[in-house]
């Protein structure tokens, strides 16, 4: 495990376990967490990893086979009670890098826009946001696409272009 970037100031330490060498900068997953945490001053992690990783986590906590590509374990989800005058942690992501380039490839979307667009994701997961009904799904898709539009990145959900005009 090599820290890309474990300066705790910014809110936002990054561990990267994969053997990807294509990855975004610190200062890009800097601004999308930053981005899709909206004021939320909680400290998050973000761990890059390789599939088999990824799988492990996947069946461990979802019992779920194989790998996904991204993982959020909310801190909120602990339910611990902690001083008044702590901030507490927004959690952990685990984004599985092999597959957000197969992805990628796969729906034909720039590799640095699908990064972007599963880190705002995982980001949501641990702020509370989630897709289990159709409203939920609705609400998080709305916002997704309202963040990724305020970096010039078009609707995920739609396939046609990977860029607003």
């Amino acid at each position: 495990m090599l820290p890309l970037d474990s300066d705790s100031s910014t809110g936002l330490a990054i561990q990267v376990a994969s053997s990807a060498t294509d990855l975004p900068t610190p200062e890009a997953f800097l601004a999308w967490v930053n981005l899709a945490r909206q004021g939320d001053d909680g400290e998050v992690t973000l761990r890059i990893v390789d599939e088999a990783e990824s799988a492990q986590l996947n069946q461990q906590f979802r019992n779920k086979r194989g790998a996904t590509n991204v993982l959020s374990f909310p801190v909120a989800d602990l339910d611990m009670p902690l001083p008044p005058d702590v901030v507490p942690d927004l959690g952990d992501l685990v984004i599985c890098a092999p597959l957000v380039a197969s992805e990628a490839v796969e729906q034909k979307k720039p590799p640095q826009n699908h990064w972007a667009h599963l880190t705002l994701h995982g980001v949501l997961h641990l702020r509370g946001f989630d897709h289990q009904d159709e409203g939920q799904a609705e609400c998080m898709e709305n916002l997704e696409i309202d963040l990724l539009q305020q970096l010039g990145i078009a609707n995920p959900y739609q396939t046609e272009s990977t860029e607003f005009p």
